[in-house]
């Protein structure tokens, strides 16, 4: 059985007061961070692949279902708006569809040649990534898909969480984040998919840096899509320019991004 299906380290849930839950939930999570932290050696080798696919015009596709499908969503959807990339160079794919999203499609997960049929939709070819991620490590549909790719001589990675899985063993560049044990047992969605999180964070900020999309610690490329970015960008001209806020604000409005700000300014 995998490590992520063994029962909880802990019993009798439903006889702990609200502390002693938030408290053991709260102590399970702490391992999680040591557990990504073991596994930096293969993401490193999984984002040096990635940024060379994506400096030749390549995209970077996820695959996956249930909760480390919308994962994969949530972190393709955040990348346009925090790196200025376009919307179609990191891509989300779920098992079951976007409608998976909210509500589960059955056995959608089970089905190992949809993956590939679903990445075809969006013309997937030997310059992108496609990275499938399964807290398991066995979900058929995940499997199938970097099966597929791999056939096709695409490069493939993977996020799990248990070790010596199928879809490790199928990924070249397989990450596993061997989180243990659920407090709820096998609830995949607590430690393993905040181990995924993580690594989904660490795999795409990594790479959008060594892609250029990050100017010393700031988002330079953001979209300005609302006015708590607005005033975001504003103080990062005022900070790397050394300017007012009235000044920083008209280069603002002039330029419509704060990379262009700054450039424009600096060139003057």
């Amino acid at each position: 059985m995998s490590t992520t299906e063994t029962a909880s380290n802990y019993n009798h849930l439903e006889k702990m007061s609200v502390q002693e839950l938030l408290t053991n939930i709260n102590q399970e999570d702490k391992t999680v961070p040591l557990a990504v932290e073991k596994a930096i050696p293969q993401l490193e080798k999984l984002v040096e692949a990635t940024v060379a696919k994506l400096k030749e015009g390549g995209r970077l596709f996820y695959i996956g279902a249930g909760t480390s499908g919308r994962l994969g969503v949530v972190d393709a959807s955040e990348c346009p708006p925090t790196f200025g990339v376009p919307f179609d160079l990191v891509i989300g794919i779920m098992a079951g569809g976007d409608k998976a999203i909210r509500k589960a499609v059955e056995f959608a997960e089970d089905d190992d040649q949809q993956a590939i049929l679903d990445l075809d939709a969006y013309g997937v070819n030997e310059k992108d990534v496609v990275v499938g991620i399964a807290a398991s490590g066995r979900t058929p549909y995940v499997i199938g898909g970097l099966q597929a790719c791999n056939e096709r001589g695409i490069t493939t990675g993977c996020i799990v969480c248990n070790a010596d899985s199928k879809v490790a063993a199928v990924a070249k560049f397989p990450v596993e984040v061997v989180t243990g044990p659920e407090f709820l047992t096998g609830s995949t969605r607590m430690k393993a998919g905040t181990g995924q999180k993580l690594a989904l964070n660490m795999l795409t900020t990594s790479t959008m840096i060594q892609l250029g999309r990050v100017k010393g610690n700031k988002m330079v490329d953001m979209q300005l899509t609302n006015h708590k970015l607005v005033d975001r960008g504003v103080r990062m001209i005022m900070d790397e320019l050394n300017i007012s806020e009235e000044k920083a604000k008209e280069l603002l409005d002039l330029h419509g991004s704060v990379r262009s700000a700054i450039t424009s300014a600096a060139e003057h």
